[in-house]
């Protein structure tokens, strides 16, 4: 993805799970938002139906989903203002791993992983994905998450349609160092 697609495309998680608001941008309560509307209220960028649409089938997290219809946008997950994505419960795997940076290891294995301002805590199947997650904040560390056994005793999890699997928060029990 260049430079300027990848600028796009946080500009998108910006306003698609964060500050709609920012550009007055109308977001229905499961996240989509009209790509007309984004289109025409956006002036950080010149945008455009391809250029939305490269970004969304370019962006190596797929972060991004367009609707059946063509017509509208939204984030797959991650996001800070309330909507609701349908998820469907699903049953994790055996292990799950979360990628995070080292300085924050002390504080997750004292009060566990939490979702603070988002919806849920992001898992992955995926050791390379951990790993890319853990680099963006600094030196990397990724945990394995005992999934089965907290689904087993009643954490619920869902799986976005980007793969990633979400759950409210995972307690300091089920989280070991890799």
């Amino acid at each position: 993805m260049s430079k300027e697609l990848n600028k796009i495309s946080k500009y998108l998680s910006f306003l698609l799970r964060h500050e709609p608001q920012a550009i007055g941008l109308e977001i229905d309560e499961n996240g989509w938002a009209s790509i007309q509307e984004l289109i025409d209220k956006t002036t950080d960028f010149e945008l455009s139906r391809n250029i939305i649409e490269v970004v969304v089938e370019t962006n190596d997290k797929q972060r991004f989903n367009i609707s059946n219809d063509g017509l509208s946008i939204r984030a797959n997950q991650g996001h800070s203002i309330k909507i609701d994505l349908n998820l469907q419960l699903q049953e994790p795997p055996k292990e799950l791993l979360h990628g995070t940076a080292a300085r924050f290891i002390e504080a997750i294995l004292k009060t566990g992983l939490n979702k603070r301002e988002r919806h849920h805590v992001h898992l992955t199947e995926s050791q390379a994905v951990a790993q890319n997650v853990g680099s963006r904040y600094g030196k990397p560390v990724i945990l394995s998450i005992a999934s089965k056994k907290m689904h087993e005793n009643g954490y619920k999890f869902y799986k976005s349609s980007n793969n990633v699997w979400l759950v409210d928060c995972v307690p300091v029990k089920y989280i070991k160092m890799m």
